[in-house]
């Protein structure tokens, strides 16, 4: 497939307000993981152009913060409305650059459109208070400003909902920002970035920078005394990193990264209803999800029956090009994204764990990998530490509650965790002991505009979404009212 499926999309910088090349012109390309074609090259921003991006966000912040919350809440309210009248074209995009089946991008762009709405109705809602002091002597009022110029670094594997998730709220609060999308899949940050652009977003509130360079370019940023905060997601060694960069201008940060998800699925659970969530939980995103249940931990009473169940569904999805009919299981986006995947199964096989389905790379071009399902699991083998970011569902078994919530536990990672039981104390012990940022209980899927996402431990800090979503982007000031 190549650049000739694609829809119009812009390929410079966005900076000031301006479409632009890179400084000297150089390009990148961008793949079509299904075939390993070049859709399309895109600018390869510099130091140069980074610079130029902080400097046009700090020039826009004062007037940026004036504008009225509605007015604000009205830019986002035109861009959903845009993003959903334009869906099919963008999910062609999103597609063609990530490898997700056209079914997945459109799920994913009703997911991420709604975070434009969510924060234009959030815009009007920021307030304070106003008090007595204890004393009587004094008023105190307290009020909310923007945090002011942002970096907002954002992941490849859902390149539209990571943006807006950042985007939308730091527009509600009143900040500019510099977005650097990730190198394998820009074009959908350049697709909305033109969408936001006319939707009525002024100059240097919001800039794009693409780079194949993103330490060397980002660092400067980063380190700029302007810049009042940093967001990222992505792994959590990446994210350590850029902490301790953060460090020098204390930064406020909020960090998504890594996770390690427990899936439990105790004796008295409704099997079928496990099943149902558990291919949510690991098919969603082609399992290249940070949500995407890692380690299926299963009571030995019912594990025969839902490992055999949940292997005929994965087994009976469709591979295949995104773009193609009926097509449930992409490519992952890149080859060693797939080298990995295939080496952590091998790994797992190599250590005692059986194959129910999968488990072999295909034949032929693309970088696809089988749905897999592996039973008999030593913990042991790497699956049951490393992120997987595949289709590969791996069982271990359990016999013990409190044996399930300290094998789920047992992990550096803390993002989010799966449970099925139909016992409410049971479900009560669980989710209160489990170390997560989040938790479905009896649902595969947690991800929603309207609650706040995040981790903790190892999976970062902060929350997106929801109502703590733009308070991100918001400082607090307290004002003593005197001579009264």
């Amino acid at each position: 497939m190549t650049s000739s499926a694609l829809p119009d999309v812009p390929t410079q910088l966005f900076i000031g307000g301006t479409w632009r090349d890179a400084s000297g012109g150089a390009t990148f390309a961008v793949e079509n993981p299904a075939d390993g074609s070049t859709l399309v090259e895109v600018a390869n921003g510099t130091v140069e152009d980074g610079k130029a991006a902080i400097d046009a966000a700090v020039a826009a912040q004062p007037d940026w913060a004036k504008v009225p919350p509605r007015d604000r809440g009205e830019i986002l309210r035109s861009a959903f409305e845009t993003v959903v009248d334009r869906a099919d074209e963008l999910a062609t995009i999103m597609t063609l650059e990530m490898g997700k089946p056209l079914s997945e991008s459109q799920a994913e762009i009703t997911y991420g459109a709604e975070f434009l709405r969510w924060f234009s109705e959030e815009a009007v809602r920021v307030s304070g208070r106003y008090s007595v002091a204890p004393n009587g002597a004094t008023r105190l009022l307290t009020l909310k400003q923007p945090v002011g110029p942002c970096l907002m670094i954002t992941p490849w594997n859902f390149p539209l909902a990571m943006g807006t998730r950042k985007i939308a709220p730091a527009i509600a609060a009143g900040c500019t920002m510099v977005v650097k999308p990730a190198g394998l899949t820009p074009l959908t940050m350049l697709w909305l970035a033109k969408v936001l652009e006319e939707s009525g977003v002024p100059e240097g509130v919001l800039n794009v920078v693409t780079t194949k360079s993103t330490g060397e370019v980002m660092e400067p940023i980063i380190r700029d005394p302007r810049l009042r905060k940093l967001t990222f997601t992505g792994s959590t060694e990446v994210g350590r990193s850029l902490v301790e960069q953060s460090a020098e201008g204390l930064l406020r940060v909020s960090m998504e990264l890594g996770g390690n998800a427990p899936f439990l699925v105790f004796a008295d659970a409704d099997v079928d209803a496990a099943v149902e969530g558990a291919m949510l939980a690991k098919m969603r995103n082609i399992g290249e999800a940070c949500t995407a249940a890692n380690r299926f931990i299963v009571h030995a009473d019912v594990a025969e029956e839902f490992s055999s169940k949940l292997a005929e569904r994965m087994g009976a999805l469709k591979i295949g090009p995104g773009l193609e009919d009926d097509v449930k299981v992409g490519p992952l986006v890149e080859e060693k994204q797939r080298d990995k995947v295939a080496e952590l199964v091998d790994d797992a096989v190599e250590k005692g764990a059986t194959v129910v389905t999968g488990g072999q790379v295909p034949d032929g071009p693309g970088w696809f990998y089988p749905p897999t399902v592996l039973t008999d699991v030593p913990l042991s083998a790497k699956v049951s530490t490393e992120e997987i970011f595949g289709p590969v569902a791996p069982i271990f078994t359990f016999t013990d509650d409190d044996d399930a919530i300290r094998m789920a536990n047992d992990t550096e990672y803390g993002l989010v965790a799966y449970a099925f039981t139909t016992d409410y104390a049971r479900a009560v012990k669980v989710y209160e002991g489990l170390e997560t940022g989040m938790v479905g209980m009896n649902q595969g899927i947690v991800s929603n505009p309207a609650a706040p996402f995040g981790g903790v431990k190892a999976s970062g800090f902060g929350r997106e979404g929801g109502a703590e979503g733009i308070e991100e982007y918001l400082e607090t000031k307290y004002v003593g009212l005197g001579g009264l």
